[in-house]
């Protein structure tokens, strides 16, 4: 084979840094962003935040305020002036209090109470901290702390009795079982009511019998939870009314009284940090229009410090000089792709909002179908671009805060030649359950069929599975005869 030397052209696609910045930018959710942001701040001598606010005073118009206000007697006894004598006994917390409280309820920025959380409380704080009440001997504590250890966040044992027992013997002498059995009854008396049961039925029965013996239907109550609590699972009112020699009336009185009870009591204390989902963009309807508008409050507005780079020298090839100006270039790249990913999140929200005014209007039910390509093609952008802006973004709607990727669904056919999207279809298929009647509960094909009247063709085992899909039980399932 002859090598030989051949001079050719071509095109092809370059990664360079700039790009892949841009792109890992745009993919970037809210939390993700601020956090990029703030670590170029702090590594780009360059970058500064853009501070020009009208809400925004600077420390030499706080002064001048302060002199103004410097002789100024606010109320008997709290001036702002140092007195000429300080008593002996007194400290400078003593004097200046008041006027360090008056010269902080001046700063403008508000106080965010939500954000100062507590602490978060658990169940196994809270049990523990009855534990520490109730008068135990130390067999009896390490027993109770053993227990407790064993139980789940929604209140029942996650560990049998013998499990619990048998893991013990190693660790305290003569050890019985039923010394076990007589702890667990004493932390079943624990708050909240039914805690440290070992089934549903044993966390009913707890707490059925921790309400005052005067409470009506309470004893026949407790002999249905013991001994058919199947059949009231079942809904088998018949069945039921036959077993208690009871008529409807009384019956429904002794359901009602065992629905008040909670299947999930460890739930009632157990809590969990608030998450706060921050919208990129902002729709409201002005002048009959729906207006989009980016959320000024996700990234602070960046810009090249003036004082660093009017040190930078064009000729000089010192160390110094082309670290910052690598820097300087680093920042006018990170705020030229902070200023491309606003615009195309902004073009990508309106474009998206432009197309689902009915569910603006309307809600979930009024949802048109549509998919990626329809706003790739209208922006000529491809559809990876649109895909990475939709990601983790959210949009602030009348209807709540739902992510871009929500207003993106397939189709189904109409009578009409039209297509229904299928989160309309769900929407309709919600609304249909919440209103039907608990005795006679819809099945999939009679929403088929009412689906069939409103002029949109769905299978039956499509509404199957967007039934399953929301979560939403069978008709037999559904069927409520007590």
């Amino acid at each position: 084979m002859k090598h030989s030397i051949n001079l050719k052209l071509g095109q092809h696609l370059s990664m360079t840094p700039q790009l892949q910045q841009a792109i890992r930018l745009l993919q970037m959710s809210t939390l993700d962003l601020q956090q990029e942001i703030q670590q170029a701040l702090e590594s780009n001598m360059m970058l500064e935040v853009d501070e020009e606010d009208t809400s925004f005073q600077s420390l030499e118009v706080l002064s001048e305020k302060k002199a103004e206000n410097a002789d100024t007697v606010t109320s008997e006894g709290s001036q702002t002036d140092m007195p000429d004598e300080l008593p002996i006994d007194s400290s400078w917390d003593d004097v200046y209090q008041e006027d360090f409280e008056a010269g902080s309820s001046t700063n403008n920025e508000a106080i965010e109470f939500e954000t100062q959380r507590g602490n978060v409380s658990t169940l196994l704080d809270h049990l523990l901290w009855q534990l520490e009440l109730t008068p135990f001997s130390e067999r009896d504590h390490d027993i109770a702390l053993s227990i407790i250890d064993s139980i789940n966040d929604e209140g029942y044992l996650m560990s049998s009795l013998e499990e619990i027992f048998q893991g013990l013997q190693g660790q305290i002498d003569d050890l019985d079982c039923d010394e076990v059995k007589a702890v667990l009854h004493r932390v079943q008396n624990f708050d909240p009511s039914g805690i440290a049961a070992v089934d549903l039925q044993d966390c009913l029965r707890i707490q059925l019998m921790q309400l005052p013996e005067q409470t009506p239907y309470r004893k026949e109550a407790l002999a249905v939870v013991t001994n058919h609590l199947s059949l009231l699972a079942n809904h088998d009112k018949a069945a039921l009314m036959r077993q208690m020699s009871v008529s409807a009336e009384q019956l429904d009185k002794m359901v009602a009284l065992i629905r008040a009870l909670d299947p999930k009591p460890g739930l009632q204390i157990q809590q969990s940090e608030s998450e706060y989902v921050i919208p990129d963009v902002y729709v409201s309807k002005r002048n009959n229009t729906w207006q989009v508008s980016l959320n000024s409050e996700v990234a602070p507005k960046l810009r090249i410090n003036a004082e660093y780079s009017a040190l930078i020298k064009r000729a000089d090839e010192s160390k110094d000089n082309q670290c910052m100006k690598e820097h300087y270039q680093e920042a006018k790249w990170f705020i030229k792709s902070l200023q491309g990913r606003n615009d195309t999140l902004l073009r990508v929200a309106r474009s998206i909002v432009a197309r689902q005014t009915e569910f603006l209007e309307h809600g979930a039910i009024a949802m048109k179908p549509m998919v990626l390509k329809v706003i790739a093609e209208e922006l000529e952008l491809h559809e990876s671009t649109i895909s990475r802006v939709t990601t983790q973004k959210y949009m602030h709607t009348p209807n709540g805060i739902v992510e871009f990727k929500y207003f993106f669904s397939s189709h189904v056919s109409t009578e009409e030649g039209g297509e229904c999207s299928s989160t309309a279809i769900r929407a309709f298929i919600k609304e249909l359950v919440g209103n039907e009647n608990p005795a006679k509960p819809l099945s999939d094909s009679k929403i088929a069929d009412l689906l069939q009247e409103k002029g949109i063709n769905v299978a039956r085992r499509t509404i199957a599975k967007y039934r399953e899909a929301m979560f939403i039980a069978s008709s037999s399932e559904r069927k409520r005869t007590l």
